[in-house]
């Protein structure tokens, strides 16, 4: 098995358990050492102390892991960048009311605010100068969707 895969193994339990999701591992070996980085998320952002808790969970394991061997490793958890494709329903779910850019399988593209999701599909209103509506798109049909990230929202304070 793979030192991904069985980091992954190891640490999924202990995260949820912590009460976030871990997303995804990255493993560089720059000459003699590994950085290992560790993508965490929540159903809400994570703050810094949330970052803190969790690392140290994972630290404590990966520490004592045989599958870690001898070679010295770096160890860094993150958050999911504003870049990160939405893939999930709970990643729609956490995104709810924020500008989305959907690119379908077929190519056409649709930017909406997220109004509302199952696990099949996410419905957004796409406003246009004329007029507001609703388009549901399948989850299946996404090719990528990104957060459009926006500065100012008429309507924020």
């Amino acid at each position: 098995m793979a030192l991904k895969d069985q980091i992954s193994e190891l640490l999924t339990p202990a995260v949820l358990e912590a009460g976030f999701y871990l997303e995804d591992i990255h493993i560089a070996t720059p000459g003699s050492h590994r950085i290992v980085t560790c993508i965490v998320d929540g159903d809400s952002s994570l703050n810094l102390d949330q970052v803190t808790s969790v690392s140290r969970v994972i630290s404590e394991l990966l520490d004592v892991a045989p599958f870690m061997g001898e070679t010295p490793f770096t160890l860094e958890v993150t958050s999911p960048g504003v870049d990160r494709p939405l893939t999930l329903p709970r990643h729609f779910a956490k995104n709810h009311d924020r500008l989305l850019k959907v690119i379908r399988n077929d190519g056409t593209e649709v930017t909406g605010r997220i109004a509302s999701h199952t696990d099949e599909s996410v419905t957004l209103t796409v406003t246009t100068k004329k007029e507001s509506h609703e388009e549901v798109v399948a989850l299946v049909d996404i090719k990528r969707a990104l957060v459009e990230v926006e500065f100012s929202r008429k309507g924020d304070k």
